[in-house]
């Protein structure tokens, strides 16, 4: 069973694919084995150094490994396949919280405005193998949190999941040949698909520059991976982002002459009923909140429900973790522990793909739970020429 917190300032993350699970505290990570936990306390910046100095050799190990196999993809012994169809990749350096989810339902419901979009993903954490269409009647255990929030707010738009996308792009095209483009969630270090263009997301208090290799960091694969991008989109932006911390960013990043450089924020709408989406509740400063969350980092949405709520107590669990009987009792007294009239239980639309199992439960102990949207925002006139690059990539693709 996966360890709860009382508080919102650590979590645990076990990334896609990778041996071992990493704890945050604050910013800093630690390794622990997946196969079995042991509590490490909150350390201080000195002591964090020296753990990340002892995690150094794991971290090399681990980049040699990385290296070696993107080496081999470079060289041609390992091959990548191209398809004869738009195909664009979303994904990143760092293991989670960069805003893929949202991103890709930017892209989603700004193209599908033109042509047909089709979204393929892994479908991280669910209990079914191979390839899978989404349907909205599925549940996150079948097809993963992000694919069934994909396919419930876009149901015209057909979302997949594979292990595999090179052996999923040909599906996705078979089965809907009117497809125009496949949008690749989560697939910068999926070397054997090359798309025609990659995205790569980086969070604007986690750049990549400033990251190190897993087990002491959070970078998936040597930071000069960045490399591969076409577009690099800097997220989750303060609203009031200068001019002067742009140039800083674009700076220290040191895009390459075809790359061009984006900056995003979240903008959160109205919170609505999970058991009655159309009934919708303002947040405001007479509503004491406890934020229930399975996601890999909550700072920027804490900095935001902060401001606009009298109080926000935490329940948060390891990114993409299906919900226990346990876990619900726990969230029942955390929510009875608090001393307040106005009171509501907020999740994010990725948590409520997995908590609507125990809808029930919810119910019948009149705890009222409200997920909260969000929609990407691009700072400045960033949005117009972001699309521009899309557009320009339309035009010129030829089979």
């Amino acid at each position: 069973m996966c360890p709860q917190f009382d508080s919102g300032r650590y979590h645990l993350e076990i990334p896609e694919g990778h041996p071992f699970g990493i704890l945050c505290f604050e910013e800093n990570p630690y390794l622990y084995s997946s196969t079995g936990y042991s509590f490490l306390k909150s350390f201080s910046m000195p002591e964090d150094i020296v753990i990340r100095v002892l995690l150094l050799p794991l971290s090399l190990l681990y980049g040699l490994v990385v290296g070696f196999r993107n080496l081999l993809y470079r060289s041609g012994v390992l091959r990548s396949v191209r398809f004869d169809i738009l195909v664009i990749s979303v994904g990143n350096l760092a293991v989670g919280g960069t805003g893929k989810s949202p991103h890709i339902e930017y892209l989603v419901r700004w193209l599908d405005q033109y042509i047909n979009v089709a979204v393929l993903s892994r479908g991280y954490g669910r209990n079914t193998v191979g390839f899978r269409a989404v349907s909205t009647i599925d549940s996150a255990a079948e097809v993963g949190d992000e694919p069934l929030q994909f396919k419930r707010k876009f149901p015209g738009i057909a979302v997949n999941v594979s292990e595999s996308r090179a052996l999923g792009v040909p599906e996705v095209i078979k089965r809907n040949p009117d497809t125009h483009c496949v949008l690749l969630d989560d697939a910068f270090q999926h070397l054997a698909v090359t798309p025609l263009m990659h995205i790569m997301l980086t969070e604007y208090n986690r750049l990549f520059t400033r990251d190190w290799l897993m087990p002491s960091g959070r970078l998936r694969e040597w930071r000069s991976g960045y490399r591969r991008a076409d577009i690099i989109v800097v997220t989750k932006c303060p609203p009031d982002l200068s001019v002067d911390q742009r140039r800083k960013i674009i700076r220290e990043i040191d895009p390459y002459p075809r790359q061009r450089v984006y900056f995003s924020r979240y903008s959160y709408g109205q919170p609505y009923d999970m058991l009655r989406p159309d009934i919708r509740r303002p947040l405001d400063l007479d509503t004491d909140v406890l934020l229930l969350s399975a996601i890999a980092n909550t700072d920027y949405m804490l900095q935001y429900m902060g401001g606009v709520c009298r109080s926000v107590h935490t329940a948060e669990y390891a990114d993409h973790h299906f919900f226990k009987e346990d876990d619900m009792n726990d969230i029942l007294k955390r929510y009875q522990r608090m001393d307040s009239r106005n009171k509501i239980v907020v999740t994010t639309e990725k948590d409520a793909t997995r908590l609507e199992a125990f809808s029930d439960f919810f119910f019948s102990n009149g705890i009222p739970v409200f997920v909260l949207p969000v929609q990407v925002v691009f700072c400045d006139n960033d949005e117009e020429v972001f699309q521009q690059d899309i557009r320009h990539l339309l035009e010129d693709f030829k089979v």
